[in-house]
C-alpha cells in the first residue's frame, strides 16, 4: 500500500475511539472544497511512508490506539485496500473507512469480509446538485445510491456527512438530502474550512445562523442530525 500521509492521533475522526488516521492519495471526483487538493490532484507530490513503518507504528501502540481511519482521495479507489484493511484488523484494531460511495462493490465486499467496522460516507450534496460539488460532469448517482443501500441494509454502524460550503449549497438542497436520507442513524452537516489547499479557491463557509438553520431542516427527516466541526 502506497501511504501518503498518518494522523497519529485522532479523538474526532473515529467517534468513540481513539485513533489514527491514513492517508491514501487518488480520487475520481474533484470537490471544488476539498480540503486535501495535494492527495487529489498531485498524489506524485505527496510524501510516502512505508507500509512496513506503518504497521511498526501500529505495533508500538496497541495500548493507546484503538481504531484506524482510512481516508483519502477515495480508498476504494486503491487495488490493494482489502488487504492493507485485513492486516489492520489483525493487529486487532477496529477499521473506519471513509468513502464517497462510488465502489458499492468495494464497500459491500469489505462488510462482507469483516475488513471494516465503520464507514463514513460523503453525500455531496441533492441529487440535482451532486455534480457540480463533486466536480465532475456526470457523477454516478446509481453507485451512490446502491452504497446508500448497501449501508442501510447492514448492521454495521455508519454515518453519512455533507461539507456545506456557501457557494454550493442552498436550503433547497438540504430539504432534497434529507427526503433523500430519511430515518438514516447518523447524519452530520460539516462547516467548510479553507484548509489553503483546496482544488477551487474563494469558497467561502455559512455563518453560524445558516448552518442551524440547514440543520432544523434536515432534522425534520433525520431527528439526530448534528452539526460537526
Amino acid at each position: 500500500m502506497l501511504i501518503n500521509g498518518l494522523q497519529k492521533l485522532t479523538l474526532l475522526d473515529y467517534p468513540g475511539k481513539t485513533a489514527c488516521t491514513v492517508f491514501l492519495s487518488g480520487c475520481n471526483f474533484r470537490c471544488p472544497y476539498c480540503h486535501n487538493a495535494g492527495l487529489v490532484v498531485r498524489p506524485q507530490e505527496q510524501p510516502v511512508l512505508g507500509e512496513a513503518d506503518f504497521f511498526a507504528f501500529l505495533k508500538k501502540r496497541r495500548n493507546v490506539l484503538e481504531g484506524v481511519c482510512i481516508t483519502g482521495g477515495e480508498p476504494t479507489l486503491r487495488a490493494d485496500l482489502e488487504e492493507f484493511a485485513g492486516k489492520i484488523k489483525q493487529l486487532g484494531y477496529s477499521v473506519k473507512l471513509d468513502t464517497n460511495g462510488t465502489r458499492p462493490e468495494v464497500l459491500s465486499r469489505m462488510i462482507e469480509r469483516g475488513l471494516i467496522d465503520y464507514a463514513a460516507m460523503d453525500i455531496k450534496s441533492s441529487k440535482s446538485g451532486y455534480s457540480r460539488c463533486a466536480g465532475v460532469p456526470c457523477a454516478d448517482l446509481r453507485a451512490v445510491q446502491r452504497s446508500i443501500d448497501i449501508l442501510s441494509g447492514n448492521k454495521m454502524p455508519y454515518e453519512y456527512r455533507t461539507t456545506v460550503v456557501r457557494e454550493l449549497h442552498s436550503a433547497d438542497d438540504m430539504v432534497r438530502i434529507g427526503r433523500w436520507l430519511k430515518g438514516a442513524p447518523r447524519y452530520f452537516l460539516q462547516k467548510y474550512k479553507d484548509s489553503g489547499d483546496t482544488i477551487q479557491p474563494g469558497l467561502s463557509a455559512c455563518e453560524d445562523g445558516v448552518m442551524s438553520d440547514y440543520l432544523a431542516i434536515i432534522r425534520e427527516y433525520i431527528p439526530d442530525a448534528q452539526i460537526r466541526g
